[in-house]
Parts: C-alpha cells; structure tokens; sequence
C-alpha cells in the first residue's frame, strides 16, 4: 500500500530541506563562510540610497574635485623641490604606521602613498552618513571598502613599497628568496595542520601551561585542575577560573613570568581552572545548557566536595564570562548562595553593540553558518581565524606579508602567538544558540533567557562582582562591557586596561607601558555613561591584577592550611595540565 499523501509531503519537504541545506553549506564553502546574500544586500541598500540622496553625491563630487586639487598641488610642489616637499596632503593618525619610514616622503613614493591616503579619505566619507542605509548595512560597506583599499595599498605591493625594494636591492633579492621559502613553510604547515613556525619552541606543559596542579575531576566536556598552593597558608575562598571554549584556558597560565593562575597561587589562593575538551563532529549536539550544567556547575560541584561549605571567588573570561553571569543569574534565582564573588574579564552581557564581529553576524549569515556546521559538526578554528583576520588586517594580515614574504624577515613569535595559534573547535548546536540567544536576540540582557526552562536576569544578581575591559579590544568593546552597570544592580567595580582583548588580560606586573583606571559603582548611585566615566576615572600605571588581588583580598577571610589536592575517595587523574588541553 502507498505511503498517505500528507506521509509524501512531508518526506518532500524534508527532501527540500536537505538540499538547500546541503547548497547552502557548499555556498558557505565557496566563499569563505560569508553569506553572499548579507553582502549584496549591504552593497545593495549602500547603492541604491546613495543613488537617491543628490545631496550626497554633490558632497563627495566636491570632495573629490578637491582632493585632486590638493594633490596636483602637491606634485607641483614636488616638482619645484625635486620631490622633497615641506608639507603633506594628508597626515596619517599616530596609529598608522604604514607610511611610518622616511623612504615614503621621498619622490616618486610620496605622491603614491598621498595619493592613496586622499582616496582613502573619499571612501570613508562615501561609505557614512548615508540617509536611509540600514546601520548595519553601511558598517557593512565600511568594513569591506577599508578591506579593498588595503589591499591595493602602495605598502602591500613590492614595486611600490620603497622599504622593500630597498632591502631587494642591498640584499640582490635573497630577501625575496627567503620570503618565498617562509611562504611555501607556511603554506605546508597550514594544509598539514601544524602549528605556526616558531611554536614548537613553547610546549604545553613544559613551557606553558606548566603550573604544578592535579587534574581532579574529568567528564565528556571538561577537565577541572587544581593547583599546587605555592603559600603556607591560604584564602578560605578558592578561585575558580572559567576560561572560554573558543580557546584554551592556558591563556591564564602561559609562561611562569606572566601566569595568572600562578600570580594568584602567590597571593595565596587555592585555585582552579576548567579546561574544555576540544569538541569533534561527534559532539555536535552539545549546547548552551551543556557548558553550563557539565561545566561550570559540576566544577562547583567537585569544588564543594574538596572544600566543604566555601564559598569560591568565580572568575570567567570572555565567552566563559558570559556564561559565568548566566550561571550566577540562575543560581540568584533559584537561592543558590556558593558565590563569594563574581569576577568577569572581557565578558558582554548586553550584545546590542557587540563591535566590529557584528559585521559577521545577520540572519542570512548565522543561517549559512548553521548549514555548513550542521554537514561538519562544529565551527572550525579556520572560520574563527578568517575573521579575526579581518578586523585587524594590518597587524595580523599585511604586516606580516611584508615583513615575512617581502623583507624576509621572520619574527619570533611569544607565549601569547603560540596559545593563539593552537586553536580549538566550538559544537554545531552551541555556537548556533550562542548567535541566535545572545547576538542576534541579545535574550540575556532582556531577561529572557532559560536555564532550567524559566528565564534568568542579571538583575537579580547580589554579589559583588569586578569586571574588566580592554581599551583596544575588538572582540569584547570596552563599552560594551560596560553596559553591565545598566543591568547589574549591585556593588561593581571597573577596569579599563591598557591592551587588546587578550593582551590586556595578560597583564602581569612589571609589564611595561600598562596602565589601568578602575571605579566602584556603590548599590544606589547615579549611572554614569561611560565617555563621562573615562574622563572622570584617572590613570594608574602598572598592572590592574594587583588591584583585582586586593579586591578579593577584601571579600575573603583569615588565611587557613591549604586543601589536599583533591576530594577525599577520589584520586587524582592526571598531573596538570591534563589530557584535553593536548587534544588537536
């Protein structure tokens, strides 16, 4: 007997399903996991409005009438001075240091690097203030019209890069050659899947990740480390660490020098760190809930097993951060008083301006991230990469090719690039809850967000908490983070360092050049925006993990014998920094 026709359909539509699914995952594929759908329609809504705007069009005609005005004066000039004239059309900022080396005030480069410098000035003003462009629509062109003009940049290409062919012509190309050889290494290291040169040099548990701890709790997610106490005594309140799964948690103990896991064991803290499995297809279905119940509360779970009736000092950085504040919010909810304090470093709760990486982020496409992960399994390091790449493309993209590939120089790479370089994996069904939830609906900071299926809000969070922004940062704005005042109810203190969103962080004392401003927000005091907060928060030179010391120093008690490593009946199962942490 036939199948009934609602029986058919509904294998119909499902067949339908599964071949846009599979075309949208190939789509995904063929450029680069960027939706081309979100960029025509960017360059689209762009076009058309600049189209209907002839006030607009006359503003940059000028403009541009001008600019070739400036620079034929400008040649002039040249020409009267034999190339070396006094003054220039356009004066980079500080932070551009592409045209930084005297070769480029010299003639015919000058008028090459100028010339450029005025072209990028008309397409920032041709890509702003566009009526009628949807916001995101024009970051959008922004983005990817900066990403044009640094590709064409007369830095980036060796016939008109004076720095480079000078260094061709002393060295009669054995620049080159050696630039070539680094690009074929690099080439090979990439399709064999091995770390960047240079990496071999900092070997996890020998010269990172080498802070003497046990592992004591293992499951299919995570491993927990406790670590060796390096005082007499201790802080009744232990530090737990929540590292994000987007990387892995050595971060917070690279080298000896600048490890934060053993600057907190000096201070005297028994401390302890999640370190997240690497995830493979096979644990595609992991989610949000996932990390948060066979995470972050089996830690406090085997924490309360070794030190009984303690409350711990919680500490999350970026994505763990969030989910800290997830987990705090539902623990506020439902009673559950094992917080001492909360401590979040780079960490968002509201995603309304998340920065730059909302460029990478719309419906159409989340919705090709979503096919291409439901064919792998997971969200590779690669797509990670490629973006990160892009928001920074001069000092992660184009510094390197010129340095590496044109000068032939291959600069040693620290602790800090090699962590970075050994990437990790993020599961199919939590990175599509981690856009949907909290970039595209932004649920936590609307309180809409379910744990345990009822909704949590961060307002309802009591303990005192220490949150930590980085002035540079890209992935985690620094007033982004801020936005925590608006939602948190509570005692807040907060930290603007110096550094980007990972350097900031590794901080150590007696780092040179670093700086930091922190305030404290009293329950019951005015908000203050954050321009008016940096204006009125002065600067202190040194590292702000003293500061963050000192804070918890306040909130802990008298200092008692340290914990055995472990909880009684349970032995060890495996010296830190364990088994995940290792895993490709």
């Amino acid at each position: 007997m036939p199948p009934p026709p609602t029986d058919r359909a509904t294998d119909a539509r499902a067949a339908a399903r599964a071949t846009d699914q599979y075309f949208h995952a190939s789509q995904a594929r063929a450029f680069a996991s960027l939706s081309p759908a979100s960029l025509s329609l960017a360059w689209l809504d762009w076009a058309m409005h600049l189209a209907a705007s002839p006030g607009k069009q006359t503003e940059l005609a000028r403009l541009a009438v001008a600019h070739q005005s400036e620079l034929a004066r400008y040649l002039y000039d040249c020409l009267k001075t034999a190339g070396d004239p006094s003054r220039a059309c356009v004066t980079p900022p500080e932070t551009d240091r592409r045209f930084s080396d005297p070769a480029w005030c010299r003639w015919p480069y000058n008028l090459l690097h100028q010339g450029f410098l005025l072209t990028q000035s008309w397409w920032e003003d041709a890509t702003s203030e566009i009526p009628g462009v949807d916001p995101h629509h024009l970051h959008q062109v922004s983005f990817w019209a900066r990403q044009w003009l640094d590709m064409m940049s007369p830095g980036n290409q060796l016939h008109t890069n004076p720095v480079a062919l000078r260094r061709t012509a002393k060295e009669h190309g054995m620049n080159l050659a050696r630039g070539g050889g680094y690009l074929l290494e690099d080439i090979v290291r990439h399709q064999a899947g091995m770390p960047i040169a240079g990496a071999e040099r900092f070997r996890v548990g020998r010269d990172v990740a080498a802070t003497q701890g046990q592992v004591v709790a293992r499951n299919h997610l995570a491993e927990l480390i406790q670590y060796a106490p390096t005082t007499r005594t201790v802080r009744p309140e232990p530090v737990l660490l929540v590292p994000a799964w987007i990387m892995k948690y050595y971060i917070l103990d690279l080298s000896p020098h600048n490890s934060l896991v053993r600057y907190l064991c000096d201070q005297g803290y028994t401390v302890f760190c999640l370190s997240w499995k690497n995830p493979t297809d096979k644990d595609a279905e992991l989610g949000m809930d996932d990390y948060l119940q066979d995470g972050f509360f089996a830690a406090l779970d085997m924490i309360g097993r070794i030190l009984p009736e303690r409350r711990i000092h919680a500490t999350g950085y970026c994505l763990g951060g969030t989910l800290l504040a997830i987990a705090a919010a539902a623990m506020a909810r439902d009673g559950d008083d094992r917080l001492a304090t909360i401590s979040l470093f780079t960490a968002q709760v509201d995603f309304s301006e998340p920065g730059e990486l909302a460029l990478f982020i719309d419906e159409a496409q989340v919705h090709m991230l979503e096919a291409q992960m439901q064919r792998r399994g997971y969200f590779s390091a690669d797509q990670m990469a490629g973006a990160f790449q892009m928001l920074r493309s001069y000092d992660l993209l184009w510094s390197r090719i010129l340095h590496e590939y044109l000068l032939g120089e291959r600069r040693p790479i620290n602790d800090l690039m090699a962590w970075n370089a050994d990437t990790t994996r993020m599961p199919a069904r939590m990175h599509s809850q981690y856009l949907r939830r909290l970039y595209l609906n932004n649920d936590l900071s609307a309180g809409r967000y379910p744990v345990g299926g009822r909704p949590v809000s961060i307002g309802d969070i009591r303990r005192p908490v220490f949150a930590v922004g980085t002035l540079t940062d890209h992935v985690a704005p620094w007033r982004s983070v801020y936005k925590l005042h608006q939602f948190y109810p509570g005692e807040l203190s907060f930290v603007l360092t110096s550094g980007g969103h990972n350097a900031g962080i590794v901080n150590e004392p007696g780092h040179p050049r670093r700086q930091y401003r922190i305030r404290t927000r009293q329950p019951g005091d005015a908000h203050l925006p954050p321009d008016d907060w940096l204006d009125g928060t002065s600067a202190h030179a040194g590292s702000w993990w003293t500061a963050w010391s000192q804070w918890l120093a306040q909130r802990s008690g008298r200092r008692v014998a340290p914990p055995t490593l472990g909880a009684p009946g349970s032995p060890a199962l495996d010296d830190a920094p364990g088994r995940y942490v290792l895993e490709s």
